[in-house]
């Protein structure tokens, strides 16, 4: 009876243990994209650990120390992965959801919050990211019984990329420069899940339209304005806009003849405006009056208060602190140079976490919005460099042709089209083959964008600022395993078996003589 019930306990055992295994394999392989790796300014940030083999644990775990923590994004918050590290885990790894615009908006921003944190400093801890399926959310539904993660080991190698800046100029008379910039890199806790849609897609999708616009008006003599327009796209924005220094570097110190060394009206920076029912104007001094950045300011808010009155419009003002080794906008690296300047943005903030999230991506874009702020720019450029306020009448028809010609489906085009690949800067060394599908643009304006992307490629190995390290996506490969508590039963059961026999062979003569007195007795 006793032998029975024990059989009995062993087989329950083991059906419930192996229904917490992984359904129908035994194991699987999915993609994992590692956290970001860079030195910038001598200081270290992201993980620098890669391999792992270690058993998988859910956040909620007590003990964590050697254990790979499996977090969903609304698992990931500063105190635990914080926690983790205390605990030295073995390494982190996070679902994210296929469907973003499914996550509530209270934990979109404690993601980006903890995001922002966790790449502020160094780490030894792997971190990795997946994007979800079936077996990865069945694996974390029952994480806390067993899983093992194994990831293969992939060779470190640092790369220095250069940063470039490459412009567009529009009118080729000796008269005053403005210069309208945007950075088009992206930025996130894994660099192959950085798509940037607002940050800083928005940014280059109205930098691009408004260079369509205006070119059609440069394009006939009767509806020139008196100013250069220069369009600057930059690469590095997300790494103190080292693109934006050594242009300015390479125009106004080794350049014997650049605009940069002429009139520049200002320069007018755009970043992240896709949301929002408000636009900063950031400044690292206020604009004296009666200078060509005062006169445009004050357009842009008379713009604001008679097309879309329901704008905040607010001017913040930020000096720059030269201790510092880093910028907050762009607008600073020419403020430093005593180029005037500013930043266009709905964030007030500029360590907002929107400005670097792998949830940044289309779902968190407000069309209409990135339209309207298009528009008001446009509006108030033209404004400004056609003087409407005192020839209303006769130039009426400039912007109210621009104005509709700021279609939907035309900005949706460019900023799909900026976020169909990740475009982390450490990523940007290959030529992408989608670059030749932007073909709303003019011929000019595409070969532009072709040299853009080719040249941001080149390495560079002089004095570099930032240095990159390399193995940002990994296969791994998850087994299915027995949990420790199966083999904990096991070796038991094994035990007492062995020392059953090791107690029949020892007593083996009075076990005999036991057993042959048993069958004489029922014999007779």
């Amino acid at each position: 009876m006793l032998l029975s019930v024990a059989v009995a306990v062993l087989l329950l055992c083991v059906q419930c243990l192996h229904g917490s295994a992984l359904p129908a394999v035994s194991s699987y392989e999915f993609t994992a994209y590692r956290m970001q790796q860079y030195n910038m300014a001598q200081q270290k940030h992201g993980c620098r650990g890669a391999i792992v083999v270690a058993e998988a644990r859910s956040a909620d775990e007590p003990s964590l120390t050697r254990r790979c923590v499996i977090m969903k994004v609304s698992d990931f918050t500063t105190e635990r992965y914080f926690e983790a590290q205390r605990q030295n885990a073995a390494a982190v790894l996070i679902l994210l959801p296929k469907n973003i615009s499914g996550i509530s908006h209270d934990t979109l921003q404690s993601f980006m919050v903890s995001e922002s944190e966790a790449l502020q400093k160094e780490t030894l801890m792997p971190v990795y990211v997946a994007p979800e399926d079936e077996q990865l959310l069945y694996m974390y539904e029952e994480v806390k019984q067993a899983a093992s993660l194994d990831k293969k080991f992939c060779k470190f190698q640092s790369d220095i990329f250069h940063f470039p800046s490459y412009w567009y100029l529009l009118s080729g008379e000796d008269i005053p420069t403005i210069v309208i910039t945007a950075h088009y890199d992206s930025y996130g806790l894994a660099p192959w899940l950085s798509y940037g849609a607002d940050s800083n897609g928005s940014g280059v999708t109205i930098l691009l339209e408004l260079a369509r616009l205006f070119q059609k008006l440069y394009s006939s003599s009767s509806t020139r304005p008196q100013y250069h327009l220069m369009f600057s796209l930059t690469g590095g924005g997300k790494y103190n806009f080292q693109g934006t220094k050594r242009w300015i570097e390479e125009n106004l110190d080794h350049a014997e003849s650049s605009l940069l060394h002429d009139n520049v009206a200002f320069v007018l920076c755009l970043d992240t405006l896709a949301n929002g029912d408000e636009l900063y104007m950031h400044v690292s001094r206020p604009p004296k009056p009666d200078t060509p950045m005062h006169s445009f300011i004050q357009h842009l808010e008379e713009v604001v208060s008679s097309r879309f009155p329901w704008v905040k419009v607010g001017l913040v003002h930020k000096k720059i602190n030269l201790v510092e080794s880093t910028v907050a906008w762009e607008h600073e690296r020419y403020s430093l140079r005593r180029i005037l300047g500013f930043t266009l943005s709905h964030l007030e903030d500029p360590k907002s976490e929107l400005r670097g999230s792998i949830l940044d991506t289309m779902s968190q874009v407000d069309f209409r919005k990135l339209k309207r702020n298009g528009i008001i720019i446009a509006e108030a450029l033209a404004w400004y460099m056609y003087n409407l306020s005192d020839k209303v009448n006769a130039f009426s028809h400039i912007y109210m042709s621009l104005m509709q010609d700021f279609q939907d489906s035309r900005i949706s085009s460019l900023l799909s089209f900026l976020t169909s690949i990740p475009r982390a800067t450490q990523l940007l060394d290959k030529e992408p083959s989608h670059i030749l599908l932007v073909n709303s643009l003019e011929h000019e304006f595409k070969r532009y964008l072709q040299q853009v992307y080719r040249h941001t490629f080149r390495q560079d190995k002089r004095d570099p600022d930032i240095t990159f390290f390399d193995q940002m996506n990994q296969p791994v490969v998850m087994y299915r395993v027995k949990p420790a508590a199966f083999d904990l039963f096991l070796g038991g059961c094994i035990a007492a078996y062995l020392g059953i026999v090791y107690y029949g062979i020892q007593n083996f003569g009075f076990l005999y003589t036991k057993l042959k007195a048993a069958v004489k007795s029922k014999q007779q």
